[in-house]
């Protein structure tokens, strides 16, 4: 196998909720799937990773599989990449603010690591690292 590309499908029950929290985190916009009635998309990072957020029944619908519980299990981690610790710490207030949930607070772990772990609020999960 090789694919041109790679991105993620993501089952959610608020779509304005959803596109306020990623908005407020920064995250682009994704041209004309931005926003629609059945999803809104960002571009993150500087290869413009695709997260497209469906509504979670719809998703289910199109890909004929239940989407998995996030409020109890991990379905997937994404980890974001930050440039130094003061930048995970100031992350770490921005996804607070935004209304997300901070699962594990700023701190050193493992040799050289830095970083904490957040749920945005459908529970999808995010590693958040310096090293």
């Amino acid at each position: 196998m090789k694919p041109k590309k790679i991105w993620s499908n993501l089952g959610v029950s608020d779509l304005k909720r959803t596109t306020e929290f990623y908005n407020a985190l920064g995250f682009k916009p994704n041209g004309k799937h931005s926003v629609t009635k059945e999803l809104t998309s960002f571009l993150v990072g500087d290869d413009d990773f695709v997260m497209h957020f469906f509504l979670k029944d719809i998703l289910e619908t199109n890909m004929k599989v239940k989407i998995a519980d996030t409020k109890n299990a991990i379905e997937v981690m994404f980890t974001l990449s930050a440039e130094s610790k003061d930048q995970v710490d100031k992350w770490a207030k921005e996804v607070e603010k935004a209304g997300g949930i901070i699962i594990s607070k700023p701190e050193e772990f493992g040799e050289g690591y830095y970083g904490f772990v957040f749920a945005d609020p459908d529970g999808h999960t995010f590693n958040v690292f310096y090293m």
